[in-house]
């Protein structure tokens, strides 16, 4: 059975899309830490421990979210892009890069904001026209 992200990965499910490719898909998380909140996975992995993946499969993903960090920092303001690695509410690897003002905008135990639908579609085109950039 496949995982939601793979439904989402295939366009199964609707997502607000900030970055693909043949193998990598990245998309804005629907319960954000912070406005920009964004998901990395494999497409065509479903391991649901980063490091049981196949060596090339982890270091594309890497490079991947490296590149989306990079047009996430460029279309929202912020001091940095965190990165975490958890994997423990779906079972799909995924690299969640957050932007942060301090460090404790990494907190996942903290309440989250109320960001509108419109907020995420301008912020998801956003992000996407910066990574189309690079």
């Amino acid at each position: 059975m496949a995982t939601i992200f793979t439904k989402i990965a295939k366009g199964e499910i609707p997502s607000y899309k900030v970055a693909e490719n043949d193998e990598f898909y990245a998309f804005l998380d629907i319960s954000p830490l912070a406005l920009g909140h964004t998901l990395v996975i494999p497409k065509n992995v479903e391991d649901d421990y980063i490091f049981h993946l196949d060596e090339s499969v982890y270091d594309g993903l890497w490079s991947f979210a490296r590149k989306v960090a990079v047009a996430l920092k460029n279309a929202v303001p912020c001091r940095r892009v965190g990165v975490a690695v958890l994997g423990m509410e779906v079972p799909h690897t995924h690299i969640h890069l957050v932007p942060l003002q301090t460090e404790g905008d990494l907190d996942f135990r903290k309440e989250r904001p109320v960001i509108t639908a419109e907020q995420m579609a301008q912020t998801a085109s956003a992000i996407l026209r910066e990574y189309e950039k690079l």
